[in-house]
């Protein structure tokens, strides 16, 4: 019996069998994604290493955590950053309980019920606010809640500034993890007789839940780092400050910048830790955020 070339098996192509110069463009191409790869990597990291090397030696002390600035002279050492963790989190805090629910509802109803003008009205919207600068947010707020409304500088006018700033990343964050819900799930529960909200509030959100958190978070992280609210909306104080409603309040930005000027080799020590507190401040966030996400996708 003869066997026929059609019976033999089909040998698949190896890498041996690319031709030369294609052999040669891949290698080329590889080697400058490494390239570029390394040039970003770069800057990161002589940040990361002259701030980690220069605010170290303020960050391992006890009293950094535990203390505050009060009493403490220009030219004193001593003293710690817990006042400025305090009020980098309450603003945080405040500004994220007014943007999240904001956000996530503007997203459900993009995704959900927007049709016609205005949804595209609001997604035009968003996308202007995302390009707004910090400065001009804090701008904003100043001319309406002090200049117009007598209302006084606070931390709470710098979480509306904060507002401005998370609204379009929890916008945009939500809005794509709800479009990845899969349909057919909406319309397993269209078909059961579940109604549209119930379907996106017991179905659609809790899907996308993780996806959701992770962009929470890294809006958070965002505006941790923002200075300009806190220059043009409070006043830095040495103390922590209870009241979010009145009087001045530090936050580790306004820190940094308030001891840049301070030309004692103290203040420098401090604007470098400072630095290096806020950068682990947000690495926490950063880090939260994947845990969260991984631990509720492998809860679903």
């Amino acid at each position: 019996m003869t066997t026929t070339t059609l019976d033999k098996p089909i040998k698949a192509p190896t890498f041996r069998d690319v031709s030369t110069s294609r052999r040669l463009r891949n290698h080329l191409a590889t080697g400058l994604v490494w390239l570029c790869f390394a040039i970003a990597l770069i800057p990161l990291a002589w940040v990361l290493i002259m701030v980690v090397s220069k605010g170290f030696e303020s960050v391992i002390s006890i009293d950094w955590w535990q203390k505050s600035q009060k009493g403490i002279l220009p030219d004193q050492s001593g003293g710690g950053v817990y006042h400025a963790i305090y009020g980098t989190i309450v603003q945080s805090a405040i500004a994220a309980v007014i943007a999240v629910p904001i956000g996530i509802m503007a997203a459900v109803y993009l995704v959900e019920y927007g049709r016609g003008w205005l949804a595209k009205t609001t997604t035009f919207m968003v996308d202007i606010l995302a390009g707004v600068p910090s400065i001009v947010a804090a701008l904003f707020i100043f001319a309406l809640w002090i200049a117009t409304f007598g209302a006084p500088q606070s931390a709470f006018a710098v979480a509306l500034a904060m507002v401005l700033l998370m609204l379009p990343v929890v916008v945009r964050s939500t809005e794509e993890m709800l479009k990845l819900v899969p349909d057919e799930l909406r319309e397993a529960a269209y078909a059961l007789g579940v109604p549209k909200w119930k379907t996106i509030a017991r179905i659609v959100i809790p899907t996308a839940l993780p996806g959701m958190i992770s962009g929470i978070l890294l809006a958070l992280a965002r505006v941790m780092g923002e200075t300009a609210p806190v220059l043009v909306l409070v006043g830095y104080s040495k103390s922590i400050n209870s009241n979010v409603f009145d009087g001045n309040m530090a936050s580790l930005p306004l820190m940094i910048y308030q001891e840049l000027a301070n030309p004692e080799p103290e203040g420098r020590a401090r604007v470098w830790g400072a630095a290096l507190t806020l950068i682990l401040l947000i690495a926490l966030l950063y880090a939260a955020a994947a845990v969260v996400n991984k631990l509720l996708t492998r809860n679903r």
